[in-house]
């Protein structure tokens, strides 16, 4: 037993070291000496140094290690110095605090006096450090680990022959527990606790013991709770039944609490178990999602006990690990796996950082790292492992890829070790073919350069050439032993190489002889000179040497040559002997075609042949000899072609020395030239001439017929080209005459003084046609439907505004439905076309005649009106306020046709100006009067330009932006932080359901301290930026879609301004201009587009808050932008928005500088004061008589302000109109039925009747009468178009004096006769004066004195003159056809848009139609409703019905001091609280709805009786009145007497 005993201490004692063997080489990242010889290795100390190195960097060194390498121990063994180590390995554990009693003496180390306390020592230490988290937990080999008998008897018989007692490594934990201070004393019944609730099973609880600090337990998450509890109590159970084993041999003294305890080194183990479990599942979910930083944050979690990981390499970490995971059929790596692959990987990132500093020392280094795990890496190559990595990895980097790959590096290494077999391979061939030639061996030396080790190119194995390959080596080889420089005397890889395709290029050569010598020599023999030139061309070396041209030469001088040659020879043999660089001789067989590189036997050459050099010597000759002979006179091609043959140069040389020497002799050559020239050019000449005096008659004759054949022939020919061109000429006579026609038109037009003959060509332009009369009617039409349109649609949006407030006073209960319906059947009647009916409009015609010519004058003073601002803009701020906004909305708009066309838009534009400079000058005091007040003119222009016609141009600068920012469900923009402040306290308490315990009332300084406002407002800034940027784009990039009206008046504004105030800077004049353009027109519908009907809203539809403060917030930050206002004060919160509202201000003001700079309406309309008098038709309104009657009151209540002078046409007009007519009186007797009992509803009806007024001026031309020479100067240019039309001439005083011919003045009638047909078909508000249609009906000559009486009196008025012929009124004939194409394609245009105004006009009005059926909806179901309530409260007891008529309800009676009581009644005056009981208040309901009776009553007697509408006080309460009295003494509180009538008469 004993014996059996003593060797299971032994095999006990080999497992702790065994333990302690592997413990050491995972600290140490290093290989330890087998277990049975660790002892002797631990004994210099220098493991255990390294080992303290591990565990107290800052305690040892590397430096400090004595023999670190374990040299000097190897080399001479145990030196006293070694102690130092083991000295150093006790003070590292002493500062890390671990218990003395395990220490070892230096002795027990070095002199091996007592090893296994040593390895006793390290158990301990291991426990401490994994306790601590800085190093693994020492294995458990007990039994797991196998040992021979004879190693298990010799460490019997050590431990025996030292007589060491075995410490008990078993009691470890025990020891410590009781060698722990006051602190670890904690810790030990923190341990126990943690045992104890592992017991209990509950994970709650174990999670509570677990972070309990005095365990000292790192690492701990409450997620993985039940995990713990799981592993943990699978680690107690399997440790209490090793403990369960062990007890039965051991006694009760010996046992140690924590052999069935998890000690704290387990619990930490178990945990940190666990947590690498859960880390490794969170990396392979990172690496599947293919995110590098976050694959980098998973890796470098402590959790998951995996080696150093690099940020660098983030990306090379993902790439590897996610291929790996692909690669594994579980799509899951391991912790082992990933702790293989994450060192790998991270030296793989060290060697990459290595060589992307080109550092070669530290990429060496890398490559010897165990860790980087390279297979078959020879440590003698690794600079040039090195080396070839450097090079890949710049190829690599130039391609893209920031890193090389394992996979890639290891590649890399295999291929340099293939390239060193190789060349170890290369050099033993190359020993092997150098021994080849120096035997002289051929077909050895083939052999050789035929093995596939020495790579060598391009050997021919036929054996016929080995003899040469060893021959030119040969010669290659003795070469070099000669040479006194070469170092080494044999031939390595690349001279052989060199010999070899010097052997192959003989070859070659030698084949191309034979080939040229046979194919010559054939053809020779055959006498076929047809195929000398492609043997030639396809035998010799250069073929440029081969010219075609001289095949025939070629051929020739070679059969010369053959047969000089044949004629000598005496035999004949059959081989040919071909001599390569002077040494190497070939031979060929004619007739066998055997070739060979010796001597044959029986060797007989064919001398009667041509050899090669012979046949090359002979065709260089020839080709020398025909350049010589046509080099003079080739040309540059033919040169170039000469020069590319091998002699070529030679002769081009000496062909240009040739012509140096001529050019030097020039003077003589010339002189020779022109000498033989002149000889040789007489000759001919006094041949010629003698031939022609011979012969003299004969040439007159054929010159004469000749001739005429000439003649003739071209004459047809032309002829008969014109008759085959018809077409052709046609078109281009037509385009002469357009041509001629365009010059005539640009010098109408371009020339300041156009001549007679020109304007009279055009004159026809000025005839109006059909045409032209029915657009004007169709554009009369569609402004009349505008008009109309623009006016039914105005009531209606103020019917349906009413309405909308009566259906929210209804839902208030604060008016009745009754009400609500009378007003509901009043929007049906026009909505049904009622009222719009009633407002057809009429002409004057369908007036009593009486009053035809009171409207007429009407006619005249709207004309006036109309042309002549000055009179409504001094009318204007006569009235007050709130009357001139009602004039403007009605009377001011209608007279100017809301400016439907050019004309009434000029007149309207020309009465804002005067209007405005007016007001300017009157009633603006100060530069910031105009943004701080309300300035008449500027509110009229506004409203005008966002009214029917500005409205489009809103909906297309404005739609597409704000419905981006209404439909962007996403978009919130809050910038008010107390919102942002309650927004998110309610967002708390909503996610948590519970009390947030913060202030639910806070200032803004204090909702600003919380850092989640600040995020919150900062999101909300930059989300403001970004929309309102999209705001600020599109109203910047759509200056063009500005109403040119509001441009001009701006610009007006801004001049108007700058001239009251010259002082003012540019920065304030462009604010004002701001606060006109973005403020007051771009602003309000920015805050409110549906108000504004930018978008469309259906019926009942609405923005919501968030959208509506979203829209809000922009307009807010555009609005300080444009007026150049940072945010201060209470939004002091956005100051960081100021940067941006000073860029944005910029962007505003160019933009404000652009809008101003647009031309005058004279010239943007091409209209003057004169243009009436010219056009077509007569200018229309439509106006109500209500409205005319309205306007003639204002006239003469302010006709002193607005006509101060006496004969001003105004007042001249006034006093013909007499007093204001009233409706009756305005239409006539007979057009209201005096018995009529509705006759107010009828005349109320009537004075809503629109009319159509064709206004005209006071003073038309009549009966050759001229007001002024204006109007003299139209009428004699319209005398002067009929007459210039029949009869020609180049000037206006020619044609005056020149009398006209029968033909012209019939020629006249005619043309007057189809003018008067024409007229009688024109409608009668387009044709002209009378007494213009008179002046048409003059003869020719009575027209041109006319003419000529009337240019006198026009030149004395300084009109005209007759110096330059009247050329004065031509140039206005002339500018009179210029307008008039001008008019008519200003009138197309008016035509486009009046229809897509009426179009616009029409889809607004059934926009109107939709929101009045959807109140219909409203209404019946609130009448519904209401019957359904009036059913049943018509139920009696017994079943039957009340009597029909409506049930009163009962009075009520209440005295003063119960209504005070209640709080309805506040006081009476003169009269104390205590008196209040004897007033008492009867309230009586009367027959009519909503009308109360209240009977005050003093002491019984009855005082006062007052009588309460519930609609006036509902009034009272919507506009905030909140008092009210009652018998002028009585205050009551009218919210509360609201109630009680409701209540008591109501049952609300």
């Amino acid at each position: 037993m004993d014996e059996r005993r003593r060797q299971n201490i032994a095999y006990e004692y080999l497992c702790h070291l065994e333990e302690a063997k592997r413990w050491m080489e995972v600290c140490l990242v290093e290989e330890l000496p087998p277990t049975t010889e660790l002892e002797e290795g631990l004994r210099n100390g220098v493991y255990l140094a390294k080992l303290a190195k591990f565990f107290a960097p800052k305690m040892v060194s590397e430096k400090k290690i004595y023999d670190v390498e374990q040299t000097r121990y190897k080399k001479s063994g145990l030196h006293f110095r070694h102690t130092d180590n083991t000295v150093q390995w006790l003070r590292a554990m002493e500062s890390i605090g671990l218990p003395k009693i395990f220490y070892p003496e230096t002795t027990d180390v070095y002199d091996r006096k007592n090893i296994p306390r040593m390895i006793y020592c390290i158990h301990a230490l291991s426990l401490y450090l994994f306790k601590l988290g800085i190093a693994p937990q020492i294995q458990d080999l007990l039994g797991k680990v196998d040992f021979t008998e004879e190693e298990i008897s010799n460490m019997r018989k050590e431990l025996e022959k030292y007589g060491i007692q075995m410490p008990s490594f078993s009691k470890i934990g025990g020891i410590l527990a009781n060698e722990l201070s006051v602190d670890e004393a904690a810790l030990h019944a923190a341990v126990i606790a943690i045992n104890e609730a592992i017991e209990k099973g509950m994970a709650e609880q174990t999670i509570i013991t677990l972070r309990n600090p005095n365990a000292v337990l790192t690492l701990v998450n409450e997620n993985l709770a039940q995990e713990y509890q799981k592993e943990l109590w699978e680690a107690k159970k399997g440790k209490e039944e090793n403990a369960r084993l062990k007890n039965n041999c051991i006694s009760e003294e010996e046992r140690d609490a924590y052999e069935e305890l998890l000690t704290q080194a387990e619990i930490q183990g178990t945990i940190n178990k666990v947590n690498r479990l859960a880390a490794v599942d969170h990396i392979n979910a990172v690496v599947r999602e293919g995110n590098p930083e976050n694959t980098l944050l998973a890796l470098k979690k402590p959790e998951a006990q995996l080696p150093a990981v690099y940020p660098f390499a983030a990306a090379m970490y993902q790439t590897e690990l996610f291929n790996l995971q692909k690669q594994n059929s579980m799509n899951y790596l391991v912790h082992e796996e990933l702790l293989i692959a994450v060192e790998m990987l991270s030296a793989v990132a060290l060697l990459n950082q290595a060589l992307e500093s080109n550092d070669l020392v530290s990429v060496q280094n890398q490559l010897r790292s165990p860790k980087i795990g390279f297979n078959d890496l020879d440590e003698t190559h690794v600079e040039r492992y090195a080396n070839e990595l450097l090079s890949i990895k710049l190829e690599t980097l130039s391609q893209g890829q920031e890193s090389l790959s394992w996979n890639e590096i290891q590649n890399c290494i295999d291929m340099v070790n293939i390239q060193i077999q190789e060349e170890n391979e290369r050099i033993v061939a190359v020993g092997y073919i150098n021994e080849a030639i120096d035997e002289g061996n051929p077909v050895k030396t083939l052999e050789g350069l035929m093995l596939p080790t020495a790579k060598i190119k391009d050997v021919d194995p036929d054996p016929e050439y080995a003899q040469h390959y060893q021959d030119v080596l040969y010669d290659a080889k003795s070469q070099k032993l000669v040479d006194a420089a070469s170092a080494s005397k044999i031939l390595w890889l690349d001279e052989i190489q060199h010999a070899v395709y010097e052997a192959n290029t003989h070859r070659d050569k030698a084949r191309q002889c034979v080939t040229l010598v046979i194919d010559v020599n054939q053809c020779l023999e055959k006498e076929n000179t047809s195929d000398i030139l492609s043997v030639l061309k396809s035998s010799v070396c250069n073929t440029n040497d081969i010219l075609p041209e001289c095949a025939d030469r070629y051929y020739d001088a070679l059969a010369k040559k053959k047969e000089q040659k044949s004629a000598s020879v005496s035999t004949e043999g059959s081989w040919l002997k071909f001599t390569l660089q002077e040494k190497y001789d070939h031979y060929y067989n004619v007739d066998s075609k055997e070739t060979s590189w010796v001597t044959p036997e029986s060797c007989l050459l064919k001398e009667s042949w041509l050899m090669g050099k012979e046949i090359e010597e002979i065709i260089k000759e020839v080709t020398a000899d025909y350049i010589r002979e046509k080099m003079w006179s080739a040309s540059e091609d033919l040169l170039l072609r000469f020069e590319a043959t091998s002699s070529g140069p030679l002769l081009r040389k000496e062909y240009e020395a040739r012509k140096s020497f001529l050019y030097e002799q020039e003077e003589h050559v010339v002189k020779l030239q022109a000498f033989w020239k002149g000889h040789k050019q007489r000759t001919a000449y006094i041949d010629r001439r003698q031939t022609f005096i011979d012969h003299i008659p004969t040439i007159v004759k054929i010159q004469s017929w000749f001739r005429m054949i000439t003649a003739r022939k071209n004459y047809l020919s032309r002829l008969q080209y014109f008759r085959d061109h018809k077409n052709e000429i046609v078109k281009i006579q037509s385009l002469l005459r357009a041509n001629k026609a365009r010059d005539d038109y640009k010098t109408l037009v371009g020339s300041e003084n156009p001549p007679l003959t020109v304007i009279r060509k055009f004159v026809h332009l000025l005839d109006q046609s059909d045409l032209d009369f029915q657009e004007e009617l169709e554009v009369a039409r569609l402004r009349g439907e505008v008009v109309t349109k623009i006016r039914g649609n105005q009531q209606l949006e103020k019917d349906l505004n009413l309405m909308d407030i009566k259906i929210g006073l209804l839902v208030k209960n604060r008016i009745t439905l009754e009400d609500v319906i009378s007003h509901r059947t009043k929007l049906n009647k026009k909505k049904g076309g009622e009222i719009l009916n009633n407002t057809d409009n009429q002409g004057i015609k369908s007036l009593s005649k009486e009053r035809r010519k009171t409207l007429e004058t009407y006619q005249q003073l709207f004309y006036l009106l109309q042309t002549n601002p000055l009179y409504l803009a001094k009318l204007i701020f006569q009235m007050p306020q709130n009357k001139s906004t009602k004039f403007m909305d009605t009377v001011i708009f209608t007279l100017y046709n809301y400016a439907s066309n050019q004309r009434e838009e000029y007149l309207l534009l020309k009465l804002f100006k005067t209007a405005l400079e007016e007001e300017i000058k009157s009633k603006v005091d100060q530069v910031q009067d105009i943004i701080t007040g309300n300035p008449t003119v500027i509110k009229m222009v506004v409203s005008f330009n966002r009214g029917a016609r500005g409205q489009n141009t809103l909906r297309q600068l404005l739609a597409p932006v704000v419905r981006e920012i209404i439909d962007d469900k996403s978009l919130v923009i809050n910038t008010s932080p107390v919102d942002v402040y309650k927004a998110w306290v309610n967002q708390l308490e909503t996610q948590t359901g519970e009390a947030s315990n913060l202030p639910y009332d806070v200032t803004t300084e204090q909702a600003l301290t919380y850092p989640e406002v600040k995020n919150k407002l900062e999101a909300s800034n930059e989300n403001l930026r970004r929309v309102t940027d999209k705001v600020l784009n599109s109203i910047i990039s759509s200056l063009d879609l500005l109403p040119y009206g509001l441009r001009y008046i701006a610009k007006v504004l801004k001049n108007s301004i700058h001239e009251k105030f010259p002082d003012a800077t540019e920065d304030e004049l462009f604010k004002i201009v701001g606060n006109l353009l973005y403020y007051r027109y771009m602003n309000p519908a920015i805050v409110a587009p549906d108000g504004f009907d930018i978008i469309d809203m259906t019926g009942g539809g609405q923005i919501n808050s968030d959208q509506r403060r979203n829209l809000g917030s922009v307009a807010k930050v555009l609005q300080h932008a444009a007026s150049n206002k940072l945010f201060e004060g209470e939004n002091e919160h956005l100051s960081s928005m100021n940067n941006y509202l000073s860029e944005t201000y910029q962007k505003f003001r160019k933009y404000f500088k652009e809008a101003c700079d647009v031309p005058e309406p004279e010239e943007k309309f091409n209209m003057d004061k004169y243009t009436d008098v010219v056009t077509v038709s007569k200018p229309v309104i439509y106006i109500s008589i209500e409205e005319i009657i309205s306007t003639h009151s204002l006239l003469l209540e302010h006709q002193d302000a607005i006509a101060p002078e006496k004969p001003d046409l105004l007042n001249e007009l006034l006093e013909l109109l007499g007093e204001v007519p009233h409706v009756e009186s305005f239409l006539g007797e007979g057009a209201i039925d005096p018995n009529d009992p509705n006759k107010a509803n009828t005349l109320n009806q009537l004075s809503k009747t629109e009319i159509s007024l064709s206004l005209t001026s006071k003073y038309d031309l009549r009966d050759g009468e001229a007001i002024d020479g204006q109007s003299l100067m139209i009428k004699t240019k319209k005398l002067i178009i009929d007459v210039i039309r029949n009869q020609p001439g180049n000037t206006l005083t020619e044609i005056l004096e020149t009398p006209a011919t029968t033909q012209q003045e019939t020629d006249h009638a005619t043309d007057m006769e189809s003018r008067a047909i024409k007229d009688s078909k024109t409608p009668e508000e387009m044709k002209h004066s009378q007494s213009m249609v008179e002046d048409a009906q003059l003869p020719l000559e009575q027209k041109k004195r006319r003419i000529q009486r009337n240019l006198r009196t026009l030149e004395q008025s300084g009109h005209v003159s007759s110096n330059n012929k009247y050329q004065d009124i031509l140039n206005e004939i002339a500018k009179d056809i210029r307008n008039q194409r001008i008019y008519r394609n200003l009138r197309k245009a008016e035509l486009v848009k009046l229809q897509q105004t009426l179009e616009a006009l029409n889809e607004k009005a059934a926009f109107y139609e939709e929101q009045i059926n959807y109140y219909d909806t409203y209404i019946k179901t609130c009448l519904d409703n209401l019957k359904i309530k009036n059913c049943r409260r018509s139920i009696k007891l017994d079943g039957k019905g009340e009597p029909k008529g409506a049930r009163r309800a009962k009075p009520v009676k209440y005295t003063a001091a119960k209504l005070h009581e209640k709080g309805v009644l506040l006081g009476i005056d003169d009269l104390q609280t205590n008196q209040f009981k004897n007033v008492t208040f009867d309230i009586i309901s009367t027959e009519d709805v909503g009308i109360f009776d209240v009977k005050s009553k003093f002491l019984g007697v009855e005082m006062e009786k007052v009588q309460l509408n519930i609609q006036d006080l509902l009034e009272m309460q919507y506009e905030g009145v909140a008092v009210m009295k009652m018998f002028d003494k009585v205050k009551v509180n009218v919210n509360l007497l609201i109630y009680l009538l409701n209540k008591k008469f109501y049952g609300k």
